[in-house]
């Protein structure tokens, strides 16, 4: 953020690390599983570089901490802080939340993108154009339930960041969930429709970040890049 702008309060998004799944494109909503050993690693790595006192991600500044309770949000948290400062630091500030668990896929939960064409296709919906942001999912979520869960969530992190958009207390906050819900999050904090074409990649272990021009809450943004905060040495 410009110099200006490094008070204003940040969301980091923190998509958990590769599963089997992930691995070979099947969707995964409501299975619950576990993280890879190559998982965890993304995680790990990106958690050295980012997270810590003086870093992007201080947990100092964290003022409130959500996760989606499905095991790989739960392992991906674990694996971010050491045990000492969620058991000190964080205590207080973190908790699981249902808001953040990954779109309901329904009917097309571990099917692969091909897959789901061609059953909507036997079923007599449209498959080559299917979008779940605007058509949902069979026996899953709509777009608007989905936007429900993630609105509500929206104006809870703004209630919070409201009072202190110039720094006066600080107020980042983190949400520990997972691909799809997170982009679905990332265009209702933009003010789009969640159907809006919105091309945006979250990989595996990656961090986004989302805040506000201006330090105005009426202007939420997201941050194209920014520069890293300087090492303790000032490399």
């Amino acid at each position: 953020m410009a110099d200006k702008d490094s008070s204003t309060p940040r969301v980091f998004l923190a998509r958990h690390g590769q599963t089997e799944w992930s691995i070979i494109g099947k969707w995964t909503g409501s299975t619950d599983i576990p993280l890879t050993p190559a998982g965890e690693a993304q995680v790990i790595n990106s958690a050295r570089q980012l997270i810590g006192p003086g870093m992007l991600i201080d947990p100092h500044k964290l003022a409130l901490v959500l996760i989606s309770p499905k095991q790989r949000a739960r392992q991906t948290y674990d694996l971010m802080f050491s045990h000492a400062t969620r058991q000190t630091l964080l205590k207080d500030k973190n908790s699981f939340t249902e808001q953040l668990v990954e779109w309901d896929y329904g009917d097309y939960d571990g099917m692969k993108t091909s897959e789901i064409r061609d059953l909507r296709e036997k079923r007599g919906l449209n498959g080559k154009t299917w979008d779940h942001f605007r058509d949902g999912c069979e026996g899953g979520e709509s777009p608007e339930q989905v936007t429900s869960r993630v609105d509500s969530l929206i104006e809870r992190i703004r209630n919070i960041q409201k009072p202190n958009m110039h720094g006066e207390k600080a107020c980042d906050v983190l949400l520990v969930a997972h691909g799809h819900i997170l982009r679905a999050f990332t265009r209702r904090w933009l003010g789009y429709p969640i159907e809006f074409s919105l091309p945006a990649m979250l990989e595996p272990g990656g961090i986004g970040i989302l805040s506000y021009q201006h330090h105005n809450i009426e202007e939420p943004a997201f941050l194209l890049g920014m520069a890293l905060p300087p090492t303790a040495s000032g490399g």
